[in-house]
C-alpha cells in the first residue's frame, strides 16, 4: 500500500487530490474542535454569570432582611453584618433611596487586602464588574446595593473534561488525516489511472503509434473522453492509410503524364521525332492531365478553408445548376449518358463559385461511373425551408462496404477511373457543410447511386 501511495503521489494531479482528502479530514477535525470549544466556553460563561448573579441576590437578600428586623437601616446592625459580606470576598456599599451613603465595608474597618485574602482562601476568583441592585421591602425600594462580587472560577473537573476532549478531537483530527489520506490516495489512484493510461496512449500516438488506443475506458466523463481518443485514433489511422494509397496513386498518376513528356521531348532533342503538331498535342494532352491533377489538390486545400473565405449572396440555385448542367452537357453526350433536369425555382444564400463546385463535383462524378446508354437524373425541390439538390443516377452503385467511406479524404472507389483523384466528393462533402448544409448518398448495386445535397433556402 506505502509503495502504490509513494508511486501516486508522484503524480501532481493524483498528490493534489490525495492531500486534499487529508486537509478536508484535518479540516473537519478542526472545525469541530472549535464548535467544542466554542460549546464549553458558552457554557462555563454562563455557570461564571449564574453564580455572580447568585451572590448578587444573597447579598440584596441579607441587607433587606436586616432592614425589615430593624425597621429601617441602622449602623450597628449593618457594622454585624461586615464578617459576612466579608466571608463572601465581595466589595459592597449602601445608598439610601436618595442616593446618599449609608454604609459601606471601610466603615466598619473591612480593607481591601482583607477581601483579596478572603477570595483567595475561598478560591472565588477576582472581583467582577460593579452592579447598582435595589433593596425592596414590602414592594418598596428602601434602598441600593453597590456590589462587586467574585467573578467564580471553573470547577477543575470540568477543566479537566475539556482538556480531555480536546485531546481526544486532536487525536480524531490525526486519525482522520491518516484515514482521509488512505482514502484520497487509493480515490486518486482510481481516478487517474485512466487519465495516466490516456496520456501514454496519447504520448504513442504522436510518436508516431497509430495503432495505439485507450484500453481503460471507466463508465463516466474519463470513459466518454477515452472513447473519444480511440474514436480520433482511428479516423487518424484510417486517413493515414488512405493519405498513403492517395500519394501512391498521384505519384503513379503524375509518374505516366511525366514519362511520356519526357519521352516525347528526348525524341525531339535526339532528333528521332519532328516536334509536329501530332508530338505537340500528345504534350499538350499530357499537361492537362498534371493540371487536373494539380487542380483537385488545390480544391482540396481550398475547402479546408472554405468557411472562413465564403462570398455569400443571394441567388438562384435553379439558375445556377441549369448553368452547370449546361456546361457539362457535351461531355455527357460525347459518353452516351442522357442527362435529365427537373428543377424548382429555389434561391438560397451562398457563395456562387463554391455551390457550383459542388454541382459540378457530382455531376462528374456521376459521368465517371454511368456506362454508356445510362441515364442521370438532376432535380432541384424546395421544402421546410431547404433546398434539396438530387443527383441519382443509374450506374452499377456502390458496395455497401465502401459506401460509408466515399466522402473520406483520398478514397477511391474500386471501380473509379484512373483519371479521378478520390477528392471531389469529399470537398463538395465540406463545401456543403461550409454553407450550413448536407450532402448524403443511396446507393444499393445494380440500382445506381442518389447523392441529395441540402442546403438553407431563402424564403419565397
Amino acid at each position: 500500500m506505502w509503495n502504490a501511495m509513494r508511486e501516486l503521489l508522484r503524480g501532481r494531479f493524483a498528490r493534489r487530490l490525495a492531500l486534499a482528502f487529508a486537509a478536508l479530514g484535518i479540516g473537519t477535525a478542526v472545525l469541530t474542535a472549535v464548535l467544542v470549544n466554542t460549546a464549553f466556553t458558552d457554557r462555563f460563561e454562563n455557570y461564571l454569570s449564574e453564580q455572580q448573579h447568585t451572590r448578587q441576590q444573597q447579598l440584596v437578600a441579607l441587607f433587606a432582611a436586616e432592614y425589615r428586623r430593624d425597621g429601617g437601616w441602622k449602623t450597628t446592625s449593618l457594622d454585624q453584618m461586615a464578617p459576612t459580606v466579608t466571608m463572601t470576598g465581595s466589595e459592597a456599599e449602601l445608598l439610601d433611596p436618595g442616593g446618599r451613603k449609608v454604609w459601606s465595608l471601610a466603615d466598619a474597618d473591612v480593607d481591601s487586602a482583607t477581601l483579596a485574602m478572603h477570595r483567595q482562601m475561598m478560591g472565588t476568583g477576582d472581583l467582577g464588574a460593579p452592579r447598582s441592585l435595589p433593596v425592596t421591602v414590602d414592594g418598596r425600594r428602601v434602598g441600593t446595593l453597590q456590589v462587586r462580587v467574585p467573578q467564580g472560577v471553573v470547577p477543575a473537573v470540568d477543566k479537566d473534561f475539556q482538556s480531555s476532549v480536546n485531546r481526544l478531537l486532536a487525536a480524531g483530527a490525526l486519525g482522520a488525516a491518516l484515514v482521509a489520506l488512505v482514502v484520497g490516495v487509493y480515490t486518486a489512484r482510481r481516478a487517474t489511472a485512466p487519465i495516466a493510461e490516456l496520456t501514454r496512449a496519447a504520448d504513442d500516438l504522436a510518436a508516431g503509434q497509430r495503432d495505439r488506443r485507450a484500453t481503460t475506458i471507466p463508465n463516466n466523463e474519463i470513459g466518454q473522453l477515452a472513447t473519444a481518443f480511440n474514436t480520433m485514433a482511428d479516423r487518424v489511422e484510417r486517413e493515414d492509410e488512405l493519405r498513403r494509397a492517395f500519394a501512391a496513386d498521384v505519384a503513379h498518376e503524375l509518374r505516366t503524364p511525366l514519362a511520356i513528356q519526357r519521352s516525347e521531348l528526348e525524341a525531339v532533342q535526339d532528333g528521332v521525332r519532328e516536334p509536329n503538331g501530332k508530338v505537340i498535342a500528345s504534350l499538350h494532352d499530357e499537361n492537362l492531365r498534371l493540371t487536373r491533377l494539380v487542380a483537385d489538390l488545390e480544391a482540396l486545400a481550398s475547402a479546408d478553408a472554405a468557411a472562413f473565405t465564403l462570398e455569400r449572396r443571394p441567388l438562384s440555385l435553379t439558375a445556377l445548376v441549369a448553368d452547370a448542367v449546361t456546361g457539362l452537357a457535351g461531355s455527357f453526350a460525347e459518353a452516351g449518358v442522357t442527362l435529365r433536369t427537373d428543377l424548382d425555382e429555389v434561391h438560397v444564400d451562398a457563395d456562387p463559385v463554391r455551390l457550383r463546385q459542388i454541382v459540378t463535383n457530382q455531376l462528374t462524378n456521376a459521368l465517371k461511373f454511368v456506362p454508356r446508354g445510362g441515364v442521370v437524373t438532376v432535380r432541384l425541390r424546395r421544402g421546410d425551408g431547404w433546398a434539396e439538390l438530387r443527383v441519382a443516377d443509374t450506374g452499377p452503385g456502390i458496395p455497401a462496404d465502401e459506401l460509408p467511406r466515399i466522402f473520406d479524404r483520398f478514397f477511391r472507389s474500386r471501380a473509379a477511373r484512373a483519371d479521378g483523384s478520390g477528392i471531389g466528393l469529399a470537398v463538395a462533402a465540406e463545401l456543403a457543410a461550409a454553407h450550413g448544409g448536407t450532402l448524403t448518398a443511396d446507393s444499393e448495386v445494380g440500382h445506381g447511386t442518389t447523392f441529395t445535397t441540402r442546403l438553407p433556402a431563402l424564403p419565397d
